[in-house]
């Protein structure tokens, strides 16, 4: 599985701090600064927790993050044909032959043109890669 940092992480650190920034301006005296110091206290776990826990996680991107998602047949792949991956359409190859809307496993690619094989959920719902995603024919 790939492994990502939290989406939209650096905003809600950002969030706290501003949180914290307002309290110290709209509370009344000693809880302006009590609400100062915790907002920064709580800010500083938080980036403190999510470095601990992505510091060790290598991000993917490009080519290698394709390998072994899960993709819908668009266009018949016998051999060569189209699937939707991630919400685009790829050219794609499939050596064992694909039919619409049978899902497959991205083993490999050239350059473009993605290597798939059939998936043994074949027919069935598809995993992550391919749920949710539109099929604009």
């Amino acid at each position: 599985m790939r492994s990502r940092a939290r989406p939209g992480g650096t905003v809600r650190e950002g969030l706290l701090i501003i949180l914290a920034i307002v309290l110290l301006l709209v509370l009344p005296d000693p809880w302006d600064v009590i609400g100062l110091a915790a907002g920064l206290v709580l800010g500083g776990f938080e980036v403190f927790f999510w470095w601990r826990t992505v510091r060790g996680h290598k991000v993917q991107t490009g080519a290698e993050a394709m390998i072994g998602a899960t993709a819908r047949v668009t266009a018949p792949c016998m051999p060569e044909g189209e699937v939707w991956l991630e919400g685009a359409r790829w050219r794609a190859r499939c050596a064992d032959g694909a039919d619409v809307d049978d899902i497959v496993t991205v083993t490999g690619r050239e350059e473009l043109l993605l290597i798939v094989a059939r998936s043994a959920q074949a027919g069935g719902p598809a995993k992550e890669a391919v749920s949710g995603d539109r099929l604009d024919r």
